[in-house]
């Protein structure tokens, strides 16, 4: 928790969820936000089917400079999906991505070797625990296959056998 607050704090990017204060006490953490009123993104390709190509390259143009932005601070989300994307309707669907509980700081001269994220959007390098901050471009990629097919592209197969196979 502690980690996740330091990075959102480091972080000041128009498609990522701002934090404005953390508290804790005893026995909770709360974290002030910004609010996002759109819901998750996974929500609008679950409602929507499938996007045409200007509104998936809207989104997608939003989630890379977010992503590299990250990048250039050395910090990797590593668990960027749908689900972690937050819509602000009231700004012509600008994106937040939020959920920096996975997020790390990293060294470009080491590799990460611990497996993390979820299983349809995790890049195959992190099952072989050698993997840089490029995993989060493979989960982008899912992201944008997801959204304009209407489902995930291993919808009908274990995700961790798909990734096995490649």
């Amino acid at each position: 928790m502690y980690l996740e607050v330091e990075i959102l704090k480091k972080l000041v990017h128009p498609n990522i969820m701002q934090i404005f204060e953390f508290y804790e006490d005893k026995k909770h953490f709360q974290i002030i936000t910004e609010l996002c009123d759109g819901g998750e993104l996974f929500d609008m390709i679950v409602n929507k089917g499938n996007f045409n190509e200007d509104e998936c390259a809207w989104l997608m143009k939003q989630l890379l400079s977010a992503v590299n932005y990250i990048h250039t601070n050395s910090i990797c989300h590593r668990d960027i999906k749908p689900e972690n994307i937050l819509l602000d309707t009231k700004k012509d669907n600008i994106i937040k991505i939020i959920d920096w509980g996975t997020a790390r700081f990293f060294d470009k001269n080491k590799k990460m070797n611990k497996i993390s994220g979820t299983p349809y959007y995790i890049a195959p390098e992190v099952l072989f625990e050698k993997y840089d901050e490029k995993c989060d471009i493979w989960s982008i990629g899912i992201c944008t296959i997801e959204m304009i097919m209407g489902n995930a592209p291993y919808a009908d197969c274990n995700p961790m056998q798909a990734l096995v196979s490649i």
